[in-house]
């Protein structure tokens, strides 16, 4: 009997594949929307407002780039989304041919001093929609512990070992990819309020992460693959849902092997206000009920923190942390030297 593991390679593009994409990015124009979209996720009225061409002639170039693999492309209700391609033999290519491209040059600059522009006014809106509802969201951070508090318990959970995949559902404004995803090779954060992800887009882009994706999504139907994520985290969000259960089990079916789901909500309280007059259809979780929905979603409760307040906070809300784990895992890969013969 002969037993031979070999260790796993990265794939890679066949020959027409990878003529097609060569021949997909040896465009001018076609070349200059793969340089913009390696540095944001950007609509098509915001690439014509760039580039300056008509929307068909736009549209079908990200068609083209689109089936070359070097684009994605994702949509946000009305609004379509396109994102250069950062994973895969696709991404390699990618990133090959656009570290060729000379920083300084005319026209890569004159591109970037308009996407700059359109940041700018992405910006503005995102204010604005803020400022128009500062007041419920400040009215709410008023009832539970310092964020600073809560943000410090969570790197303490989580760790600081370096993610390969992180996904955070109900990203909300984007805070906690902006605290996680610096550790993390790439992140995904998924909301179903286009409003929110406006808001989550600004922050992304003034912190300057170029790992973060953002997608329109379900939490109860998640728009991304099974078995992908070494951490996928719940902050402040089952409390607005129907069916808490529901949402843990399709956010376990994101978690690779070993990988770990963290949620964060409210201890139970008796807030009315809340459920009244900002849509929280639970008024908090207990210990129990969330190690329940964990363990029925198929993982091992590993972590948990009550955040107390103290007594200086007054009459404030408890918030809790649990850390679940998928019981899975994958053995380590044997290298290709190592083999036994019979």
């Amino acid at each position: 009997m002969v037993s031979v593991m070999t260790q796993a390679t990265d794939p890679a593009l066949s020959f027409d594949s990878l003529l097609t994409a060569l021949a997909a990015a040896g465009e001018p124009t076609r070349l200059r929307l793969l340089a913009l979209l390696a540095e944001a996720e950007l609509t098509v009225t915001e690439l014509v407002t760039i580039l300056g061409q008509s929307q068909p002639r736009i549209s079908r170039h990200l068609k083209l780039l689109v089936e070359a693999g070097l684009v994605e492309r994702h949509r946000e209700g009305a609004w379509v989304f396109f994102l250069a391609a950062s994973s895969g033999p696709a991404g390699r290519l990618l990133s090959t041919v656009l570290a060729m491209l000379a920083p300084g040059d005319a026209t890569r600059s004159a591109d970037r001093g308009r996407l700059a522009e359109v940041r700018r006014l992405r910006a503005e809106q995102a204010a604005r929609y803020f400022a128009a509802h500062a007041a419920d969201w400040d009215q709410i951070r008023a009832l539970h512990i310092r964020e600073e508090r809560v943000e410090a318990a969570i790197n303490d959970l989580v760790g600081r070992t370096p993610l390969h995949a992180l996904l955070d559902l109900g990203t909300g404004t984007g805070r906690m990819l902006e605290l996680l995803a610096p550790r993390a090779g790439r992140a995904v954060g998924i909301d179903q309020s286009p409003q929110m992800l406006a808001l989550a887009r600004a922050r992304i882009e003034k912190a300057g992460l170029r790992n973060v994706q953002l997608r329109q999504g379900d939490i109860y139907a998640l728009p991304v693959e099974h078995d992908g994520y070494d951490l996928v985290i719940v902050h402040q969000v089952l409390h607005y849902l129907d069916d808490p259960a529901r949402a843990v089990r399709e956010a376990a079916r994101a978690l690779r092997p070993s990988g770990r789901l963290l949620i964060v909500d409210f201890a139970p309280h008796e807030e009315e206000s809340l459920r009244t007059a900002h849509a929280h259809r639970r008024l908090g979780f207990s210990g129990e009920e969330i190690a329940d929905l964990l363990q029925e979603a198929g993982l091992e409760v590993i972590g948990r923190r009550d955040l107390v307040p103290s007594k200086k906070d007054g009459g404030k809300l408890t918030v809790s942390l649990w850390l679940g784990r998928d019981r899975r895992t994958i053995a380590d890969p044997v290298p290709l030297t190592n083999r036994e013969f019979a």
